[in-house]
């Protein structure tokens, strides 16, 4: 899908970040979704071979070619991504976010169309995803993997942001050496918004020794705002700290199934919440925008009603 876009979505990708304030990441999504989905409707409209696909060039479509799309086309679509290309209902979900704001942004902003054939477009029932997360033993187990005789502190730094505070590994990277005033570090999440998270001891502590020890003997230190650094010097990426992750926990014989930074964050959100966090403090702390999102970690519950239960006096 390397091919040139049409203008209309070009317009539309640009509107996306410049305006909605969507991340590159959710840009890339909506690019990937919509050119699929014209890509699907122009091989359905000329009676082409659905295995070539990939290959249509859909560089010419012009605003005329979304005024004919109807919702059947789009069902037609969502049954195409579920049976040949093995979408769960998630995937589809968000496919089915992406036709709904584009068409609406072609409606109400462009006007190019005159009704908006996505709007009455069915997400599809996406069952309630429960966060996986480690216990607390496991925590302090993965802890122990930290092994790196170069980036030690760093590396014990940021899994104690992760671990303390719940942050993102997007907003981990971004963090700069002027986003930390004093107790408070500034965290600019999704679509730009920023937060103000509290440091606890543990965190400003590990900070200190990572800032005093070993920041400033990586590669020009002062030439570069990050605050977590990679041997060359450079902003750390998401991908890189992902595979840190990944590191620790092998070494640490842990080797738990799929352990992520974004599943640090979860144990971080469900210690809290198991130590007496309610979800709208929670909710600020993770910077949901929606409440919703918080509440999946309301699960935890689960087990201590249940000892709740076994300890009532008439359970005789």
């Amino acid at each position: 899908m390397n091919q040139q876009k049409p203008k209309i979505l070009r317009d539309f990708l640009i509107y996306l970040t410049a305006i909605k304030g969507k991340s590159k990441r959710t840009r890339d999504e909506y690019d990937y979704d919509l050119s699929l989905f014209i890509k699907f409707i122009t091989v359905v409209q000329h009676d082409l071979d659905i295995n070539h696909l990939e290959e249509v060039d859909i560089q010419n479509i012009t605003s005329d070619f979304f005024k004919e799309i109807s919702l059947e086309d789009m069902y037609l679509f969502l049954e195409y991504c579920e049976e040949r290309r093995n979408n769960s209902a998630f995937t589809r979900a968000r496919k089915v976010a992406t036709l709904k704001s584009f068409f609406k942004y072609l409606k109400s902003k462009r006007h190019i169309i005159e009704e908006n054939p996505a709007e009455d477009l069915e997400t599809p029932k996406v069952s309630k995803r429960q966060p996986i997360y480690l216990s607390f033993d496991e925590a302090k187990t993965f802890m122990t993997g930290i092994q790196s005789k170069t980036h030690y502190d760093r590396d014990y730094c940021m899994m104690t942001f992760f671990l303390n505070l719940g942050i993102r590994v997007s907003e981990l990277c971004n963090l700069n050496l002027d986003s930390i005033q004093e107790r408070f570090m500034t965290v600019r999440g999704k679509g730009d918004k920023e937060r103000t998270v509290y440091l606890n001891d543990a965190c400003i502590s590990t900070l200190n020794v990572y800032l005093d020890n070993e920041r400033p003997l990586i590669k020009n230190p002062t030439n570069n705002q990050a605050l977590f650094l990679s041997q060359k010097g450079t902003r750390l990426t998401r991908q890189r700290v992902a595979k840190i992750v990944k590191e620790i926990n092998y070494s640490s014989g842990l080797e738990k199934k799929k352990l992520s930074p974004h599943k640090l964050r979860h144990t971080s959100a469900t210690m809290m919440y198991k130590s007496g966090a309610d979800i709208r403090s929670l909710q600020q702390i993770l910077g949901h925008s929606n409440v919703s999102t918080t509440q999946i970690y309301t699960h935890v519950e689960n087990k201590e009603i249940q000892k709740v239960i076994e300890n009532n006096p008439f359970n005789i």
